[in-house]
């Protein structure tokens, strides 16, 4: 059977019809570059950033013909939306750190404080508007950087649907009930851990709805023996719903980190958990670029699958850290499957330092924050 070349690829997608159907994807410029692993095909198709879900139909047809190439074992492709910005109507207050730390300040309208988790210094979010974008591996990877410079680190798995800490971190087992109603956390590579997942069989389907949900997290947070932890990184569920809702309300977070894709259309969605940290007046403390670029491991030559710079232009274009840029590699994906996170598998490594950079800047965040008390809350307008 002969190599699945790039040029076969396209072929094939020229038989795929454009917008309105005119012309075909190829022709019209909409495909980028194409790149083939192992008889994989990834590749992604530029749209409009407000007929997106329109052309989902496009997207699939495009994936079925390149399926079809003998030889291909499968296709990965993203709708990628090209977005011009909006004229600005008028100055954008742009958004500073807000203070934070073990005792927060009394907040706005005279509500009390929210109470803290004894023995934890700062508590950080990693959300995410939609899943797919490697929030959990970049979570485990966070946690385990900021291990690695230097901090005691906690995890907790706040995803009641759909928990990977298990299987990210190589962990079996149900955590052990000691005095009163407390549990000891799970550990894994000097990491104690927290999860759905150590609690109900993998199989099992949760339907739970918005109480026992806020149950469930409370007790995972406060009814854990964490210990002393200068940091406890949670893992929070993709999207905006009551999971992140009542981490954001009932615990004094430090900051919350975006993770993203470069394309316009995951941003479009981490905007709704930018906004949603704004609403509860958590300060974001930056904005990763997940999946940010591939190298080649053969060649060495960079493919930019799915556009690039995207979330960086978002965090300026908001007045808010850009955190760093992870690329896509193989590694990360065979680690993250295996349940070896790089960072600790190889802590040398070229996605290691990357992830380490990414852990001191956002704990530079958390500490200016803290030394600075006399800055605002953010107040970020989304045009």
């Amino acid at each position: 059977m002969p190599d699945v070349t790039r040029e076969m690829v396209l072929e094939k997608l020229r038989t795929v019809r454009g917008p309105d159907m005119e012309g075909n994807i190829v022709d019209l410029g909409l495909v980028s570059d194409v790149f083939i692993s192992d008889g994989k095909a990834y590749f992604s198709i530029t749209v409009p950033a407000d007929r997106a879900k329109e052309l989902e139909p496009m997207r699939a047809a495009a994936e079925r013909v390149v399926r079809e190439i003998p030889g291909v074992k499968a296709a990965m492709v993203a709708l990628t939306a090209d977005r011009k910005a909006a004229p600005q109507k008028g100055p954008v207050e742009r958004p500073r750190p807000a203070p934070t730390g073990h005792a927060p300040a009394q907040r706005a309208g005279g509500a009390a404080p929210k109470a803290g988790i004894p023995g934890v210094g700062a508590i950080i979010a990693v959300a995410s508007g939609k899943g797919g974008v490697g929030k959990s591996t970049t979570s485990v990877n966070l946690a385990l950087a900021l291990q690695a410079n230097g901090l005691k680190v906690g995890l907790l798995d706040a995803d009641i649907y759909g928990p990977s800490m298990p299987r990210l971190l190589k962990i079996s087992g149900r955590p052990q009930q000691i005095e009163g109603r407390l549990i000891r956390p799970m550990e894994n590579y000097g990491l104690k851990v927290m999860s759905m997942g150590f609690l109900v069989d993998e199989e099992v389907a949760m339907i739970w709805r918005g109480p026992m949900i806020q149950s469930a997290l409370l007790q995972m947070l406060r009814e854990v023996a964490w210990g002393d932890l200068d940091v406890l990184v949670v893992d929070m569920p993709p999207g905006t719903g009551d999971a992140q809702l009542t981490i954001a309300q009932q615990v004094p977070l430090a900051g919350a980190v975006i993770v993203s894709t470069p394309q316009d259309l995951a941003l479009v969605d981490a905007r709704k958990g930018l906004a949603m940290f704004r609403k509860v007046e958590v300060p974001v403390l930056g904005i990763v670029e997940n999946m940010s670029y591939f190298v080649a491991p053969d060649t060495g030559r960079r493919y930019d699958i799915f556009g690039h710079g995207g979330a960086r232009k978002e965090a300026e274009r908001i007045g808010v850290p850009f955190l760093g840029e992870v690329p896509l590699t193989m590694g990360i994906r065979e680690t993250s499957d295996a349940g070896t996170p790089l960072v600790a598998s190889e802590p040398d490594g070229e996605v290691a330092r990357v992830y380490r950079d990414i852990a001191a800047r956002v704990w530079g965040e958390v500490t200016a924050a803290r030394q600075d008390k006399s800055r605002a809350m953010p107040n970020i307008v989304f045009e």
